[in-house]
């Protein structure tokens, strides 16, 4: 049999080849693709490929150490590429590996760990994880679980991690704590906790609470969230709907009014039209502080470099002073504005949102390796001497060039894909998946790289995220795969909803 240009082209990404046929080539749409279908299944090779890595030389340990075939613990030693690998095989049906995973996390221990527990990362991770799969195996891909006991324990674990973690809110304000120690039940002693470490909780115990039919568990996100949707003092939110990055533990106010789209602040903004879409009627205010958000951020906080005023940007903020920086992790805002202009009917907040995904697809095509950095500028009076001419080509400047195995340009690819049904976003996220597994592709599996604008991404820093798994390749393969009822709707009225690791959740139906 004559193997497809797909199956050829997967096979030297996956054995190290880092030629790519449009290497150095500006993007044009090409007519020489495989069909998506070919396209989904080498994703899902590179999911086994990274699967198998892991299940022979970390598992049950976090993540794989791919250059020396070994493992790390940054995530409390669960297993969290483990967990956070579920949703990513139920969705593409890898029966074999779904069993795998839930075989084990009934074995998890979620009461000790020797490390500080982070309250956010545990959450959309591991909790995140076990509730997505739950409502799979109780759902559309209930013949994919070998055994019904392990489906049940995922809902059981759910709720011994989350009534392990929730002492964290046990404070003045209700402002939970993010760094937690069990072994004393204890915290870091911080004195404020972050805007998306705080507001990043609440779709997912309230998920749980609806699930379980105890609403305490959404009472305690609710109560915490309730001081993001009502900031004050005022210099916590300089323009309606745009707060600061950090909330005092103890009363619940804004210690500063700092902010934007950037990690550290922007899931919060993520989550406002996620809870409207996973239940309108309870959250519709929510959605009302979204636009809220929306409509500054496009009044505020749109920029546009001056070699390329065709780009768009978002802009960080300190007060009313804009700074002129973005990072991979703010990518996802065109994929936000572009789902809730579909849910709320906005045609201009979709349009809006497109022109974001393009100024982040244009990070990707100027580098050597055609991928994204970590974080990036366009003051043009902060130009370092070196890459001026590259500014003056691209429109920005690199401040860190590393690749951390980030999903946020493909995340919102795929909900440009899924709004506009054009199949230029499906070769923008081919070219991506390619491009990412040309320069992270080694050892065992995948790893994070030091220099997307150096040959061959620089060096390989020996470190396999879990939202590999989670996000990368959920949404690479997402978007060439056929619809299914998880796929996010064409029309604004959508059965499921992603948290921000990309565990989809069915949306609340009424009776938990």
């Amino acid at each position: 049999m004559v193997k497809t240009k797909c199956a050829v082209a997967l096979a030297a990404l996956l054995s190290g080849a880092s030629a790519l046929p449009w290497k150095g080539q500006p993007y044009r749409k090409r007519d020489d693709l495989p069909p998506a279908e070919e396209r989904a299944q080498a994703v899902v090779d590179a999911f086994r490929t990274a699967w198998d890595g892991y299940y022979k030389y970390a598992f049950p340990n976090d993540e794989l150490s791919p250059v020396t075939n070994g493992f790390s613990n940054s995530r409390n030693a669960w297993g969290a590429s483990a967990v956070d690998a579920l949703s990513t095989a139920l969705v593409m049906q890898q029966k074999d590996i779904v069993n795998q995973i839930i075989e084990y996390i009934p074995t998890i221990d979620y009461t000790k760990t020797n490390d500080t527990v982070s309250l956010f990362e545990t959450t959309i991770r591991y909790l995140g994880g076990m509730i997505s799969g739950y409502d799979f195996l109780n759902g559309p891909l209930a013949d994919l679980a070998e055994n019904k006991e392990n489906v049940d324990a995922l809902l059981e674990q759910s709720k011994k991690l989350a009534d392990t973690l929730s002492y964290a809110f046990d404070t003045p304000s209700g402002v939970p704590y993010n760094g937690l120690n069990f072994a004393t039940r204890g915290n870091d002693g911080s004195k404020t906790n972050g805007l998306a470490t705080t507001g990043t909780l609440i779709l997912e115990w309230v998920r749980l609470a609806d699930l379980t039919s105890n609403s305490t568990y959404g009472e305690l996100a609710e109560r915490a969230e309730s001081y993001l949707l009502d900031p004050k003092p005022a210099s916590g939110q300089p323009w309606p709907g745009l707060v600061g990055s950090e909330i005092s533990i103890a009363t619940g106010e804004f210690t500063n009014g700092n902010g934007g789209w950037n990690g550290g602040t922007d899931s919060f903004y993520e989550y406002l039209i996620k809870m409207y879409v996973y239940d309108p009627k309870r959250y519709s205010t929510y959605a009302d502080r979204w636009v809220l958000a929306i409509d500054s951020s496009i009044s505020h906080l749109a920029s546009h470099p001056a070699p390329r005023p065709d780009i768009t940007f978002l802009a960080a903020y300190n007060g009313q002073k804009l700074n002129l920086v973005s990072q991979h992790l703010a990518c996802f805002d065109g994929g936000n504005f572009i789902l809730g202009g579909q849910v709320l009917g906005k045609q201009s907040y979709i349009d809006f949102g497109l022109d974001l995904v393009n100024g982040c697809h244009e990070t990707y095509i100027q580098t050597a390796t055609r991928i994204g950095p970590e974080t990036f500028g366009w003051d043009p009076a902060s130009v370092p001497a070196d890459q001026a001419a590259f500014f003056n080509k691209t429109g920005f400047y690199i401040r860190d060039g590393g690749y951390q195995l980030r999903p946020e340009v493909i995340e919102s690819y795929y909900y440009a894909y899924r709004a506009t049904g054009d199949v230029k976003y499906q070769e923008w996220a081919w070219d991506a998946f390619q491009a990412i597994v040309a320069a992270t592709r080694v050892g065992s599996g995948f790893s994070s790289i030091s220099n997307v604008n150096a040959a061959n991404g620089g060096t390989h820093t020996n470190f396999q995220e879990s939202f590999w798994f989670a996000e990368v390749l959920k949404y690479s393969y997402l978007i060439q795969a056929p619809e299914a009822e998880w796929q996010i709707s064409k029309d604004g009225k959508n059965a499921w909803v992603f948290n921000t690791e990309a565990h989809p959740f069915k949306v609340f139906g009424g009776s938990a």
